[in-house]
């Protein structure tokens, strides 16, 4: 992976003007991009190169950026920051794009300033966790370089929002994390109806505690939310 200052780019968009513009300007900021106008070979070379980050249209020929990131989250595994560009502005679409993977989202027209200053900023806060963490909970184990997650020797198959739960429940063990700060973690300033929370958690439960004897994701009511093995404690 490329060092901050000379950041490596993959830039997946279908509109040549829009393609071009982005192109040049991070190019004279010192980035290197990397170009694909469809869906296909924007996840061929997403999958096949190291990039610091992608910026990845919604709308693409041949598979769109939603499913783009979903496989490159799920099937490549790979945790490459990704910015999801669109011209779609309602709430339910930029929780598709975070649902599916995507770490920012940027509603066009946009300043190209801006989306710079985003690209430093994912790629700062990724660096962070560039290290390699094996977390552990019990028999709960989370490796974050492969973003695999097993329970008593099974692996389990997480969606990229519960992943993202349980990275921040399973950092934060023992403490309890609120709501808000769950949401805030988990979405930024773009905040879920009430019941979106909720719904996650409850999935995560089916897959993290269901098949098991122990639970080890609690609510603490009235407080927020914890992963902790009680027979650890004792």
């Amino acid at each position: 992976m490329a060092i901050n200052n000379n950041p490596v780019i993959l830039l997946v968009e279908d509109h040549a003007d829009i393609a071009d513009m982005v192109c040049a300007y991070l190019e004279n900021r010192g980035f290197t991009v990397d170009y694909a106008s469809d869906g296909i070979t924007g996840l061929h070379l997403a999958v096949t190169n190291d990039y610091d980050a992608i910026v990845l249209d919604l709308m693409l020929p041949g598979m769109d950026g939603l499913e783009v990131c979903n496989k490159l989250r799920n099937e490549a595994r790979r945790d490459t920051p990704v910015i999801m560009l669109t011209a779609r502005d309602t709430l339910d679409d930029k929780i598709s794009g975070l649902e599916t993977g995507a770490d920012d989202y940027l509603i066009k027209p946009f300043a190209i300033q801006e989306l710079e200053a985003r690209i430093h900023s994912i790629i700062r806060r990724h660096s962070g966790e560039v290290a390699r963490e094996i977390l552990s909970v019990g028999d709960l184990v989370l490796d974050t370089a492969t973003l695999k997650v097993e329970r008593a020797g099974k692996q389990l198959n997480m969606t990229p929002i519960g992943l993202k739960i349980l990275t921040i429940l399973m950092r934060s063990t023992p403490t309890v994390v609120s709501r808000r700060e769950l949401e805030r973690q988990v979405w930024g300033d773009i905040l879920p109806d009430s019941d979106t929370l909720r719904s996650h958690l409850y999935n995560l439960r089916k897959v993290i505690d269901k098949p098991f004897d122990k639970q080890l994701l609690h609510t603490i009511q009235g407080t927020g939310y914890k992963i902790f093995d009680n027979d650890a404690a004792n």
